[in-house]
């Protein structure tokens, strides 16, 4: 097996990671999928990447614990690096800072930039050696423009932004491409419980993305057809923010 035919993705056992595995083994690479805790999900999405005819390796830990990403990810590194890293685990905890505690404040930033760097500082260097790769960050609008309610997430996919930003600067003479997918409203089990009738106002489209949408992007990024962005937010949000 190549090292170059694997991706490995975050927070894949459901929704928009979920999906992006889909998405990259039908374009023709191996999945290593990251997910927390959700067995079953998870084992549900790898045999859907096995019916297509890819591997599927899963790495059940938590993005935020650092010694658990270190155990998880330090003997399959040895061994090969995946040419793609897609960032996508990220958790909502809504609310309004005046009453926002502070765990809740802590969970969201651990698992959107602890996690970023628990797995990312650990590819990087294979990456470099290699000198190629694809790093993918999935964002939102709210890192963008800012929600209210969601002060932890607003600020959390903002410096995920720009942590996208930086490292595309620092990694690029080593033939490596980092860039930022941002997701509008999409139909995931985070945004199920929203007033879906009065957020359809505010999309020019009027209607909510799908995580197959966003997948796309993400293979886009994938592809050789990509070959000179790097550093760049590409937004998937039906028009709300221009």
């Amino acid at each position: 097996m190549s090292e170059q035919d694997i991706a490995l993705i975050t927070g894949a056992s459901r929704g928009i990671g979920a999906a992006i595995a889909v998405r990259l083994a039908r374009d023709g690479y191996n999945i290593w999928l990251n997910y927390r805790s959700n067995h079953e999900a998870a084992q549900a999405v790898a045999a859907q990447v096995r019916d297509l005819g890819r591997d599927c390796t899963l790495l059940p830990f938590d993005v935020s614990d650092e010694s658990a990403a270190k155990e998880a990810l330090e003997n399959i590194l040895r061994e090969r690096c995946p040419y793609i890293l897609v960032n996508n685990s990220g958790v909502n905890r809504d609310g309004l800072l005046f009453w926002m505690s502070r765990e809740d404040w802590k969970d969201v930033l651990n698992v959107s930039l602890d996690g970023f760097y628990h797995v990312t500082s650990r590819i990087m260097g294979l990456m470099m050696q290699k000198k190629r790769g694809r790093i993918i960050n999935i964002v939102s609008t709210s890192g963008q423009t800012g929600m209210a309610g969601q002060v932890n997430y607003s600020a959390a996919k903002a410096g995920l932004i720009g942590a996208t930003r930086a490292l595309a600067k620092e990694v690029a003479r080593s033939g490596i491409l980092v860039n930022a997918v941002s997701p509008g409203f999409v139909e995931t089990d985070m945004t199920k419980d929203l007033p879906k009738a009065e957020i359809l106002k505010m999309i020019p489209l009027r209607r909510f993305g799908t995580c197959e949408e966003v997948a796309a992007v993400v293979a886009f990024l994938c592809s050789d057809d990509a070959s000179y962005i790097t550093g760049q937010v590409l937004n998937v949000n039906g028009g709300v923010y221009m």
